[in-house]
């Protein structure tokens, strides 16, 4: 897609339509500023009805590290999806490295993520991404992160 025909913006209908992910692994419920090619903020809120807080931690539920990278790398995989013309192709996402991260805050329910991610390479099946979580304005996480687009063959 050119920028003049993608998206800037993209809910769930169409992130499901690029991400092969589902309940309870879907982890971006909505995408804004997507400028394609180069960045987009997936948006991830954070409720308490999630399964991950009945073992991490009862008494303290905090959102897994893990899972805030994932968050970032959902959020990229929808970038390349719309960079990429991969939208209804049933495309596959690879983690091939994940570099330099740090926490910074704990994210908890209510805390409303937001998934900065900005290509630093990118084009053809491997493309790497700087991600930085966001909650209410301070850093929560940092990462860079490398991953392969496998699209089946037509």
């Amino acid at each position: 897609m050119t920028s003049a025909t993608a998206p800037t913006e993209a809910d769930i209908s169409l992130i499901q339509r690029i991400l092969p992910h589902r309940y309870p692994f879907l982890l971006v419920d909505k995408v804004r500023d997507i400028v394609v090619n180069e960045s987009c903020v997936g948006i991830k809120c954070v409720t308490m009805n999630e399964p991950q807080f009945t073992g991490h931690f009862p008494e303290m539920p905090v959102f897994p590290g893990v899972l805030i990278i994932e968050a970032m790398a959902q959020t990229s995989g929808i970038l390349v999806g719309l960079s990429m013309d991969l939208v209804d192709k049933n495309a596959k996402v690879f983690f091939m490295g994940v570099d330099g991260v740090k926490f910074r805050r704990k994210v908890g329910p209510g805390d409303v993520l937001e998934l900065h991610v900005k290509a630093l390479r990118g084009g053809g099946r491997v493309w790497k991404f700087d991600g930085r979580a966001m909650v209410d304005g301070e850093l929560a996480c940092e990462a860079q992160f490398t991953a392969m687009f496998d699209v089946p063959k037509a």
